[in-house]
């Protein structure tokens, strides 16, 4: 069986025959994406993510509705979001209009007065700790280590929690309001802007699901994503998302034995079915765009990326150059996915050489997550940052650095250390910054 996968990966990555022209090309492109998240789906751990998510949205349900619909409330509009709620519950089939309708008498019935301090502190904590599990699980996709701190993640989530109800709220303002003048209602009456109203009303929703992929995509993991690979994610994980609400309420309404069986319990459990099929979708969808913008790594996929000891080196050597000349000239300082994203690597793979550097007092992080020389540039040697990587690369496992060495290695290696204290002991990273970035080696 595992012959067979290397064979069909051979089939699907090796460079195309000429022989296919341009739609076999395309077609060969299009397999390789599909093979990737089928691959990932089957063999890695998307699904076990998304049921944790599930668990989790369980756990923090009441306290996120009490959080996000009381800014709505307080605006007057929280009946607005009727129309959202009713689409997200519709593949429950008629159990829809019964979860809108207690979701809505909940936060009719909330009072801001009753959380206290201590329940407010605790709501917000609980909200704040979601949000980081899914960013947790966007950085897992996205071979991201290092999360954002403390303050940019407190900051960042209360302004989208915040923020995010009144956008809601104002787009289902707009839209009811555009929809009852009187203009429109005119060129309702009349075709073909009748039917186009009516296609654009079924659109809508398919609209802003599309949007709000987008912006997760781009907003929840820690490293640059591009506008487009994005859009093109949320697209795709929209559509996805409708057909499976197609299937779902195709698949309610012909269970109606487990109706019978389960009797008022079915719909928690179809409702469990279909949140944990959303963040199954929305994490695909995440994979898709890191694939789009990395398409590099659809063969290798998800599997650990562990740096050669001669790749960390130049690692090493390439990252403090790059913060040291960015120090040096005043302009934008670097951070981890800067770095990661001008070296070619992903992030995963390049934290444990910046742990390695600052262990070693080399390198220091900001509140803002960005990189400066931890001491003088003209105080640090290149052999002590090869030393930092060699001696002191740190990560989750304990490093080894006592065995019964062999005396002819021990003398070989230590001829290794004192030509490279030779070569470069007395280059300081000041000097190494000054040289010409596109100079040939």
């Amino acid at each position: 069986m595992l012959a067979r996968l290397h064979r069909l990966e051979d089939l699907l990555f090796e460079p195309p025959a000429r022989a296919l022209g341009r739609p076999g090309v395309a077609a060969q492109v299009v397999l390789r994406y599909l093979y990737a998240l089928t691959r990932d789906l089957v063999v890695g751990d998307l699904n076990m993510r998304a049921m944790s998510l599930v668990y989790t949205t369980l756990l923090s349900l009441v306290p996120l509705c009490a959080f996000s619909f009381s800014i709505v409330k307080g605006l007057g509009f929280h009946h607005d979001l009727a129309p959202l709620l009713q689409e997200f519950f519709r593949p429950l089939g008629e159990r829809a209009d019964e979860l809108t309708h207690r979701v809505l008498q909940f936060v009719d019935h909330m009072e801001g007065g009753v959380l206290g301090s201590l329940g407010l502190g605790f709501l917000i904590w609980t909200v704040v700790s979601v949000i980081q599990k899914v960013e947790e699980c966007f950085n897992h996709i996205w071979h991201v280590e290092q999360a954002r701190s403390f303050a940019r993640r407190f900051s960042e989530y209360l302004g989208v929690l915040v923020i995010g109800p009144v956008l809601m709220v104002v787009a289902f303002g707009l839209t009811a309001s555009l929809s009852a003048h009187a203009s429109l209602v005119w060129l309702g009456a009349h075709e073909p802007f009748g039917t186009l109203a009516i296609m654009l009303g079924r659109v809508g929703p398919t609209l802003v699901v599309t949007a709000g992929f987008t912006f997760l995509y781009t907003f929840i993991p820690n490293t640059r994503v591009t506008f487009g690979v994005a859009l093109t994610a949320g697209l795709a994980a929209a559509a996805v998302w409708v057909a499976a609400g197609f299937a779902f309420t195709a698949l309610v309404a012909y269970s109606t034995q487990m109706m019978a069986v389960y009797a008022g319990f079915a719909i928690v459990l179809l409702a469990l079915m279909w949140l944990w099929l959303n963040w199954l979708i929305l994490l695909t969808g995440a994979l898709f765009a890191f694939y789009l913008q990395h398409p590099g790594y659809l063969r290798p996929g998800q599997r650990e990326l562990v740096p050669t000891a001669r790749l960390c080196e130049r690692l090493a050597l390439s990252a403090m150059y790059f913060v040291a000349r960015a120090f040096a000239d005043g302009g934008p300082r670097c951070t981890v996915s800067d770095l990661a994203a001008r070296l070619e690597v992903p992030s995963i793979a390049l934290g444990p050489v910046i742990d390695a550097l600052a262990l070693a007092g080399l390198l220091e992080t900001t509140g803002g997550e960005e990189l400066l020389p931890a001491r003088d540039p003209e105080r640090i040697t290149l052999a002590e940052v090869l030393g930092a990587v060699r001696d002191g690369r740190s990560g989750r496992a304990m490093m080894l650095r006592r065995a019964a060495i062999a005396a002819p290695a021990e003398e070989a290696c230590a001829r290794v250390d004192a030509a490279i204290r030779a070569e470069l002991g007395r280059v300081t990273l000041r000097e190494f910054a000054a040289r010409d970035p596109e100079a040939a080696p």
